[in-house]
């Protein structure tokens, strides 16, 4: 059982994804922490984000240990994520690793749950369900405010909604798997709904695609 969601920074699709592998035995892969790695290296490596060969060359050396770094939340780490990922060689060598962890999950676990831009679309284009996770984008900077708030940052909602709607432009008209919905994905607008909705509404859809898996 593969479970894809798809939806633009902020709107909870990694909230919700935590919370399904944990009630049903999946194991989750946090697929931007990848690209996050990735920016993040390139960063660490002194070259800018946007440059192909210093990216792609950091994604094909990145330590998957990286993955547990705190910086990885960061805000450059977020904007560094945004322009690696439209780079071509570094989709493509991510891409092998995504799938195989979707098709062959750790041991105990019965599945896999994916959140990303374009998991439902091109990294597992046959998951059992498929979610689409959004929100307006000024309930995700609201929400992506009082996040680096809490963690002591000294940020201005205005100069974050201007990033997340900068970024959405980005996801959206990128050539290459750009952030888009799947056709036979399900749209849940969490604007006006808080976590613990938007996780009751994912497990009727869950134990519902479930049955039909089995059956």
């Amino acid at each position: 059982m593969i479970v894809a969601i798809d939806g633009p920074a902020g709107a909870g699709k990694g909230t919700l994804a935590r919370r399904l592998a944990q009630r049903f035995n999946l194991a989750y892969l946090d697929t931007g922490a990848l690209y996050r790695a990735v920016g993040v290296r390139v960063l660490e490596m002194g070259a800018e984000p946007s440059d192909p060969a210093s990216a792609a060359h950091a994604a094909r050396t990145l330590d998957l240990t990286s993955l547990d770094s705190p910086r990885l939340r960061d805000e450059d780490a977020g904007e560094a994520a945004s322009q690696v990922a439209a780079i071509p060689e570094v989709r493509a060598a991510l891409l092998d690793f995504q799938r195989d962890f979707a098709k062959n999950p750790p041991s105990p676990c019965t599945g896999a749950v994916l959140d990303g831009r374009d998991i439902g679309t091109v990294v597992c284009p046959h998951a059992e369900l498929k979610l689409y996770i959004t929100a307006s984008a000024e309930e995700r900077a609201r929400r992506r405010t009082l996040e680096l708030q809490e963690k002591g940052f000294d940020v201005i909602q205005e100069r974050v909604l201007a990033d997340i709607l900068g970024r959405d432009e980005r996801d959206r008209d990128r050539s290459t798997a750009p952030l888009a919905m799947a056709g036979d994905a399900i749209v849940l607008d969490t604007t006006e709904m808080d976590a613990d909705m938007v996780f009751d509404r994912a497990v009727v859809l869950f134990r519902s695609r479930a049955e039909q898996f089995a059956e």
